[in-house]
């Protein structure tokens, strides 16, 4: 995408605030409270995250993140593309950045956490187009129906 930029954003920052905004309430509206496992600004703050966005000039239309769970392995979080600029190729886009970011750092593997409801399925089928299958709960994860644990393997992106 020649139209869309994709650089390390700032998670105080307003233009990231709005969108991570509705992707908590957009998480919160489809599962229960005690499933959602989306971060907030400040667990976004934390050195083992990064922080991505996406703009067309000016206008932020989707954020994402890459966690270090290990010096091999990845996940991302907090992605979320604006419901306008969605169907334009923005949230593969960000899912081959952040792959992209896992290879540079030298990730064997990342991995993601997205919900399990019909909400979620076309996230689910972004995810499984970049290459990602179905897993097992990874890290501090618990096993729940309200969830979908998904992986890749990095290699080339």
């Amino acid at each position: 995408m020649r139209d869309v930029e994709i650089i390390v954003g700032d998670p105080a920052s307003a233009e990231v605030r709005t969108v991570l905004r509705r992707h908590l309430d957009f998480a919160r509206s489809h599962t229960a409270p005690e499933a959602v496992f989306a971060l907030d600004a400040d667990d976004l703050a934390d050195p083992a995250v990064t922080v991505y966005y996406a703009r067309r000039g000016k206008r932020v239309l989707a954020i994402g993140a890459i966690r270090e769970l290990d010096s091999s392995h990845g996940e991302l979080k907090s992605m979320h593309t604006l419901e306008e600029a969605r169907g334009q190729g923005v949230g593969r886009a960000m899912v081959d950045h952040l792959v992209g970011v896992a290879f540079r750092r030298g990730y064997a593997r990342v991995s993601l956490e997205t919900g399990a409801g019909d909400a979620f399925a076309p996230a689910r089928a972004l995810y499984a187009r970049a290459g990602f299958v179905e897993c097992g709960p990874f890290g501090d994860y618990p096993d729940a129906a309200t969830s979908v644990f998904m992986t890749r393997d990095v290699g080339e992106p």
